[in-house]
Formats: C-alpha cells, structure tokens, sequence
C-alpha cells in the first residue's frame, strides 16, 4: 500500500511519516512546498507522481485566533483543500484518512462526546473544520476515515509541554489555566493510531474516531506532571481560570472525547495520558528548540 501524507512538515504529519516508516510501509510525506492541499493543481501533480493508495491530510490552518479574523483563509485550506484532496482520490481509486479536531463540538457537555454526537462549533476554527469533515465525507462516503484529535504535544514544533519545560527554568511560578478540560495527547500516540488504521481503511472500515489519550486533565494538571516528571515542584504551577488568558476565540470548557470506534475494528484503546507523557518528555528535552517568549500563552499552542 503505498501511502502519502500531506502536511509532513507538521508536529503530527512527521511523527506519522516516521511511525509508517518505521513500520517500513511505502510512503511519501509532503510538506506545503511540495503539496500545497489549497491548490487544485498541486493536488493534481502530488497524486500524479505518487499514485498513492491512502492519503493521510495533516495539513490545517490551526491559529484558532487568527481564524476569528481570517476565517475565509481558514476556510480554504480546513474546508476546500480537504475537498480537493477528497475529489483527487474519487479520481485515482485511492481512501482518505482526515484529521480534525474537538473543536467541532461546543465544549459544553459534561461527559465524554462521542463520534456520533453532533457538532457544534463555536468557533470560525471549529466551523471550518467540520465544512472539511463534511466535505470529505460527501465525497467519499465509503472510502474515508475522519480522525479527531487534541491537545497535542510533540517533539517537532511549539506546543504546551515544551513550553512548560522552558517556563520552569526561567520562572519561579506560573499560573494555568485549571478550568478547561481535555486529553493530553502525544502527536507519536496518533500516529501509531493513524498507522493502525491503514489496513482497517483498506479493507472497508470508514466513519469517525477519536484519537486522544486516555483519562483527562486540565492545563493545570498537565503542568503540574510536567514539572514532577522534570524533577521540579508541581506546587511552583498555580491555578487559574480561563479568564485570566483573554483570547478572541473562546476555549472549550470540556474537550473530553469518547473512543468507542476503536473496538469496533478491533484495536486496543488508547494509554492513559500520564503514561505517554511520561515516555515523551525525555525526547522532548532532548530535542528542544530555543527558548519560548516569557509571553507565549500558558494554556496551549492551538
């Protein structure tokens, strides 16, 4: 099966390129430069060249701020370029594996959502995410898996974990946010994930799963365990409330999603977040970049 994953130049699109690789799959990883989803006719050249069985579109517009004031941006690249891509495997008989995100739902309930609850964004992020899931589900509606995912951390690019490390070398405390709750995932966990679900796709398995770490925290928990898991005290992270953090577009209160598909198809459920981050965060350190701006948000980077 030969693979092609858009958005390779991503925290999540390189971990997937290098979990499928490991896996010694054939497969191809594009960043932008070479696979530009918004573009029609760099869709066309991508699949041209590479003739590839399974998609996996990485690629998003993901400043949840910036979309408020740039939805129509957000929009073409959340919504069109996964329709494109969607069009381009109608065309050469190939499936789809789409990543989107929680922020499809309105972050209201107080029990884990599942993949059949209906969406309700509240967000110009949100609303073009889910015109992309739309998009790719109308147009291959047999041959398409939609992955939704959150809070991600990773090795490659800026993320709430890496700047967490860095803040506590350089600060004595830190408030966090402690009333906004989610599931910590490591980028590596979805990407094994996502890798698992290639055979499934392949053999005719379609619809929604979530894929997000097991059990749930608040920003404030999870720096907490990044400090204990650091050697630093969890009692340096003080909580807050979201208010302290205006921003112009509103955070889920609850990001908490269910994973019932996953035994559908026969495929173990995900680890607990604690154990992940706990294998993470030494290659995380290892690979950090330069330092964080002391004003880089404290909750998350989107």
């Amino acid at each position: 099966m030969r693979w092609l994953v858009a958005g390779a130049g991503g925290m999540l699109g390189r971990d997937t390129v290098e979990e499928l690789d490991r896996r010694g799959e054939d497969v191809t990883g594009l960043g932008r430069t070479g696979l530009d989803i918004t573009r029609p006719e760099s869709v066309t050249r991508a699949f041209a060249a590479h003739r590839p069985d399974l998609v996996v579109n990485c690629a998003a517009y993901t400043a949840v701020d910036d979309a408020e004031t740039d939805e129509a941006r957000a929009l073409l690249v959340n919504g069109e370029g996964p329709r494109l891509l969607a069009a381009a495997c109608v065309a050469h008989g190939a499936r789809l594996v789409h990543v989107s995100t929680d922020y499809v739902f309105d972050g209201a309930a107080r029990t884990p959502y599942p993949e059949d609850r209906p969406p309700s964004p509240r967000t110009a992020y949100g609303r073009t995410k889910l015109a992309g899931e739309r998009a790719v589900r109308a147009a291959l509606p047999g041959a398409a898996v939609i992955v939704r995912t959150a809070w991600l951390y990773g090795v490659h690019g800026r993320n709430f974990v890496r700047t967490m490390l860095d803040l506590e070398t350089r600060r004595d405390t830190l408030d966090v946010v402690d009333d906004q709750r989610g599931q910590p995932t490591w980028s590596a966990d979805v990407a094994v994930r996502i890798a698992d679900l290639g055979p499934k796709v392949g053999r005719g398995a379609t619809g929604i799963f979530h894929a997000t770490a097991a059990g749930e925290a608040t920003w404030y928990d999870l720096a907490r365990e990044v400090f204990r898991l650091n050697g630093a005290d969890p009692d340096r992270v003080r909580p807050t409330t979201g208010d302290a953090f205006p921003r112009p577009a509103p955070r889920p209160a609850y990001s908490v999603l269910a994973h019932g598909r996953w035994g559908e198809v026969g495929l173990p459920p995900s680890r607990d977040w604690r154990a992940a981050l706990g294998q993470a965060l030494p290659l995380i350190r290892k690979a950090s970049p330069d330092p964080v701006s002391p004003k880089e948000s404290l909750r998350e980077t989107p």
